[in-house]
C-alpha cells in the first residue's frame, strides 16, 4: 500500500461539532448571503484581531484585488513584480491596465524598491507590490516614491494575514491591502478574501462595488460585481479565527524543525525568518543551490515520486506567461530565484511521521549522489 499523500500546505479544518449549530442557524434564518449576521460578525472580529479600522469581506482574494483597483480609479500602467502568483497581474488585465514589471531584491523575494522610479512613466498611476511568503516589502521606501510621484499603492498581501512589522500591522501600508482566505492560506474560509481600507468612504464604495453597485433595492451607483462572501464562508472563518494563534504557533514549530534539519544539508538554503516581524509562517521556501547534488527540478521529481507534493512557488515567472512576455525584458534576480525555489510542506498538523518522510527524501538524494543511498528498495 502506498504512503499517504503529503501536500505543500493544507487548510486547518474547523471542529465539525461547532460548525453544525452555525449551519443550522444559517438555514433557519433563510439568509445565506448578502451581509448576514455571520458576515457582519466576521468583519468586526477580523478588524479587532488584525488591528485595522475598516475591512470588507469578499468571496475570494482575486475578486477583492480586481475591486480594489476599481475603487482607487487606477488607470494606465501599474508597476508590479514578476515573482508572484498569476492572480496579481491577471487582476490588472481584467481592469484593462498594463503591468510593468520590476525585478526583485538580490537577497529576497519582494520587489526591489530601488528599481521602481526608473519604471515610472507619464502613464503610471499605481504600484502593486507583493508581501511574498508574508515577508514585508520595503513599505517605507515604496510609500516615499509613491508620495513623490502621486501614485496609489495597493498591496497584494495574500500571504500576509496577521503579520506585524516593526510593532504595527503590515496591512496598514499603502492605500489598500488585499488578503486571500483560500484553503491553502494560514487563515482560510475555504475560498474567500478581504480588503483592508483606510477610511469609511472607501469602505462604502467597496461595499457597493462588490454587490453589483447597489446602494439600496432600487438605486445602482456604480458598475459593480458580485464579490460578496456568503454566510457559510463567514461561519467557517469565525471558527478558524478562534484557533488562529494556535495554528500559527504550530506552523512556527514546524518551520524551526526545518531550520534544524536542513542546517546539516549543504546546498539547501531555507529562508531566514524576517527581522523585526511577527511572521505567520505561511510558506517554507528553500533555495536549491549549485552545491546540492541534483537540480531543483530533479529534487522536485524525487519528492513527487514519493507522494510528497512540494511546489515551485513561483515558477515560471508571470512575466514569462504569453500574455505578459516581452523578449527585451530580463529580470535577473527573479529568474534566478524562480529556477531554484522549492516550497516544502508546512501546515499546523504536519505529523512527525510525515516530517520524517520529507527529511528522509532529502537525505536519500544526498546519499545517493555519494554512493550511500538509503532509499527504499
Amino acid at each position: 500500500m502506498s504512503e499517504d499523500l503529503i501536500t505543500v500546505t493544507r487548510p486547518s479544518l474547523p471542529d465539525l461539532e461547532k460548525l453544525q449549530p452555525l449551519l443550522e442557524e444559517i438555514w433557519k434564518s433563510g439568509r445565506l448571503t448578502n451581509g448576514g449576521r455571520f458576515h457582519e460578525e466576521l468583519e468586526a472580529r477580523l478588524c479587532d484581531y488584525l488591528g485595522v479600522e475598516y475591512l470588507s469581506l469578499f468571496t475570494n482574494g482575486t475578486i477583492a484585488l480586481v475591486t480594489a483597483l476599481q475603487a482607487m480609479g487606477v488607470t494606465g500602467e501599474v508597476i508590479t513584480t514578476p515573482y508572484t502568483f498569476a492572480a496579481t497581474p491577471h487582476a490588472l488585465l481584467w481592469n484593462k491596465l498594463k503591468p510593468v514589471f520590476v525585478d526583485i531584491e538580490p537577497d529576497g523575494f519582494n520587489m526591489d524598491a530601488s528599481k521602481i522610479e526608473a519604471a515610472i512613466t507619464p502613464e503610471t498611476t499605481a504600484i502593486l507590490p507583493v508581501h511574498c511568503y508574508g515577508t514585508p516589502a520595503n513599505v517605507s521606501e515604496i510609500q516615499r516614491i509613491a508620495d513623490l510621484h502621486g501614485l496609489h499603492v495597493i498591496y497584494d498581501a495574500a500571504h500576509a494575514f496577521a503579520v506585524r512589522h516593526k510593532h504595527s500591522s503590515l496591512l496598514d501600508a499603502g492605500d489598500i491591502s488585499v488578503l486571500s482566505f483560500h484553503a491553502t492560506k494560514v487563515f482560510n474560509t475555504f475560498e474567500g478574501g478581504a480588503l483592508i481600507l483606510k477610511d469609511k468612504e472607501t469602505k462604502q464604495r467597496v461595499d457597493y462595488l462588490k454587490n453589483f453597485g447597489f446602494a439600496n433595492e432600487t438605486t445602482v451607483v456604480a458598475p459593480g460585481i458580485n464579490g460578496k462572501m456568503n454566510e457559510f464562508q463567514a461561519a467557517l472563518g469565525l471558527l478558524q479565527l478562534d484557533k488562529i494563534d494556535e495554528d500559527i504557533l504550530a506552523r512556527r514549530r514546524v518551520y524551526r524543525k526545518y531550520q534544524a534539519a536542513l542546517a546539516g544539508i549543504a546546498g539547501l538554503k531555507l529562508m531566514d525568518e524576517p527581522l523585526d516581524t511577527q511572521w505567520n509562517y505561511s510558506y517554507c521556501p528553500v533555495l536549491v543551490q549549485d552545491e546540492f547534488p541534483v537540480s531543483r527540478d530533479e529534487l522536485y521529481d524525487d519528492f513527487r515520486e514519493r507522494r510528497i507534493l512540494v511546489r515551485r512557488y513561483f515558477y515560471p515567472l508571470v512575466s514569462d506567461f504569453p500574455m505578459y512576455f516581452d523578449s527585451s525584458a530580463f529580470y535577473k534576480c527573479a529568474s534566478s530565484v524562480a529556477e531554484r525555489i522549492l516550497c516544502l510542506p508546512i501546515y499546523s498538523d504536519l505529523s512527525e511521521q510525515d516530517f520524517a518522510r520529507i527529511i528522509e527524501c532529502l537525505n536519500d538524494v544526498v546519499d545517493k549522489s555519494t554512493g550511500r543511498y538509503r532509499g527504499k528498495e
